[in-house]
This record gives structure tokens, sequence and C-alpha cells, in this order.
């Protein structure tokens, strides 16, 4: 907890230093190697100040969720970044249920909103909790038509900073049959830089994503890009062409995701495991760690640095293509996305039309 909790530690951090030292009570005893390694980035936290959120969470009727806990939904444990902690408040059965991610435009049209609504009832209906961001249009459409059958509020900000305020109402009556998360701190306001990650969290927790509405620059497109990357089910609702709202499902749907326009659309793309409500075939997070090495200390660097060093390398303020950063560093597609979502999380990557990123 302290370890995933210090400046200077991300999700893929983490994961790479308990797979290099074995526990995360190990890696926090290497001081040198994480000051070596990290610079002024790396400051350890107090622990009374985790004792002290702690309390604050309980005081709240929440609790922490730790990767590798028997309660951390599976699907996220097995995402390419999965946050070493979870803060959650409310029905924690939810998580472990089917989910499927409902997302869009804060200025969503009423219609818009209500399709939204309607899709997570009906999708609620056969057993699925729906997964979304609490922010206004779209996600607060999604998240009152699952009130009743189990949705999921995935948080920017910590759980005592509810955002937009006007949903504080919405957030409380999620509780009785659905979650409230967050990968931040007690305290924590809510960002623009912060959006990304908790993007990710939404895909990590879905089977499919839904995109109803979205401009072509929408943060609802880095959630559809995640689930590409993670190898989510995409589906999008086709819209108006002379509406600004549908160029970015209607970007979506030329590029190959799945038209929907009702439940049983999005019902038909789940994958079979899901159709017979049964887990799908993943591996839990103790059973992907190595062994710990004989001499940790003169390992080489872990693959994820090491990938993530090549691309800072590479990259500059100039935009570059991703082929062209796969063919100058060696990596694969799927390596070099992975590794670029890794730096847009940390918000130091900046993506341009065509395929191009540089540097922020």
């Amino acid at each position: 907890m302290q370890l995933a909790r210090s400046h200077g530690i991300g999700p893929k951090r983490f994961c790479s230093l308990i797979e290099r030292f074995g526990s995360a009570e190990e890696g926090l005893k290497r001081t040198a190697y994480l000051r070596q390694r990290l610079g002024d980035d790396w400051k350890p936290i107090a622990m009374d100040r985790i004792v002290a959120e702690g309390k604050g969470l309980k005081a709240m009727g929440g609790r922490f969720l730790l990767l590798g806990d028997p309660d951390y939904p599976d699907l996220l444990a097995n995402s390419a970044a999965p946050p070493p902690v979870l803060s959650v408040v409310g029905h924690l059965p939810a998580l472990q249920k089917r989910a499927v991610a409902i997302v869009g435009a804060r200025n969503a049209s009423a219609a818009g909103a209500r399709l939204a609504e309607g899709l997570a009832k009906e999708l609620g209906l056969h057993d699925l909790v729906i997964v979304s961001g609490l922010a206004r249009g779209i996600d607060g459409g999604a998240h009152r038509g699952a009130l009743t059958t189990g949705t999921i509020a995935v948080m920017a900000g910590g759980l005592d900073k509810i955002y937009p305020a006007e949903h504080a109402r919405l957030a409380e009556s999620i509780l009785p049959a659905g979650v409230l998360v967050s990968e931040m701190p007690l305290g924590t306001e809510t960002r623009a830089e912060l959006f990304p990650r908790r993007n990710r969290i939404i895909v990590g927790l879905s089977l499919a994503v839904v995109v109803v509405e979205a401009a072509q620059r929408s943060g609802s497109l880095i959630t559809a890009r995640y689930a590409l990357e993670e190898g989510r089910e995409l589906c999008a609702v086709p819209g108006s062409p002379i509406d600004p709202r549908a160029a970015g499902p209607n970007q979506l749907l030329r590029a190959g995701a799945t038209f929907i326009e009702t439940a049983a659309d999005v019902l038909a793309v789940l994958p079979a495991f899901a159709a017979a409500n049964e887990r799908p075939p993943l591996y839990g997070y103790a059973d992907r760690l190595p062994n710990r090495p004989e001499s940790a200390d003169d390992e080489p660097l872990d693959a994820a640095d090491d990938h993530a060093s090549r691309l800072l390398q590479a990259l500059g303020a100039t935009p570059v293509t991703v082929d062209e950063l796969c063919r100058q560093c060696h990596l694969s597609s799927v390596e070099v996305a992975r590794t670029l979502a890794e730096l847009e999380l940390d918000g130091r990557l900046e993506r341009h039309p065509g395929q191009y990123v540089s540097l922020r």
C-alpha cells in the first residue's frame, strides 16, 4: 500500500517492482535503487497518511482493494496496467459481475441520454453491470438506467470529491446496488489529466465498450482506443452526420466498430464466456508473477521500463507516426501501443490526427 501510494510509482512501475523484488514490501526497502532510477520523482508516502485515508474511507462505508485481493475485479487485474490500489464504496459484489461500459458526450442530446439510459436498463435485465464515469450527459443517463440492477461509477478524483457536484445525489443512489470506484487518494480534486486514467479503469472493468455520442476529439475516443488495446469489444451508436456529437461514433463505425441500435446488438457481440455466465479464462494476479530472481540488483531493466526508455529517446516535439516508432525502436505494435498508453496516462504524450504522437 505504501509503495503503491508513493509519488513516482504508477501502475506499470508498481508491477515491475514486484516482479523484480518479489513483493511491495521488498520493493519499498530498495530506496537506493528507487532513487537511482526515479531521482526526484521518488517520494515515499508517510504511513500516517495512509492510515488517515483508511479511516476516512471506512467512515464513508468504503474500503481499499489491493491488486491480488480476492475481491479485486478479475478483468481489471488482467489488464495492461491495473491500479495497485482501488478505493471502493457500495455494493462490492457488483465488481465481480459481467460488465459493459457505456460512455459518451457530456453535452449529450436528450435523445442520446435517453438511449444510453434505455440501453443500460435493458442490459441490466440481462444480469450485466453498467460501467461509466459519472460525468454529465451520456454517463449520467447510463448510470440512471442501471440503478436497480447495478452500475459502477469510476471517478477521476477521490471518492469524497464527487464531480460534477450536481451528481452527488446520483452517486448516493448508485450505492445500494452498485459501486463508486477510484484509484486516487481521498481528497484528490478532479483534474483534466486524471480522466485518461479513469477511462483506462472503465475499459479494464468491462467486456465491451459502447460509445453513444462523442465529438471527434472526445475523451470517449481515448476510452475507445484503450478498448482496442485491451482486446475489448468496441461498439458505437450511429448518428446524424450534421451533428458534431455523432462524429466520434461514426468514425469508429467506419474503422470497424460494431453497429449498435439496441441492447440485443450488444449482447450479440459479448464473448462466449459472458453469454454462458462464466468467468473469462484469465489467470490471477499472483499467477502472473515470476519467481524472485537470485540477484535482483544485478538484473537488467525490466521490459516495460526499457520500452518506455526507447520510446522517450525516439520521441520529441515533432509528431511522428506509431509505425515509425515501431521500426525505430524495434518494438511490436502491441508493445508500442501499451507503452504509449502509459506515457499518455503520465501526461507525457500528446496524440495528433493520423496516428501521430509527440512529447508534451
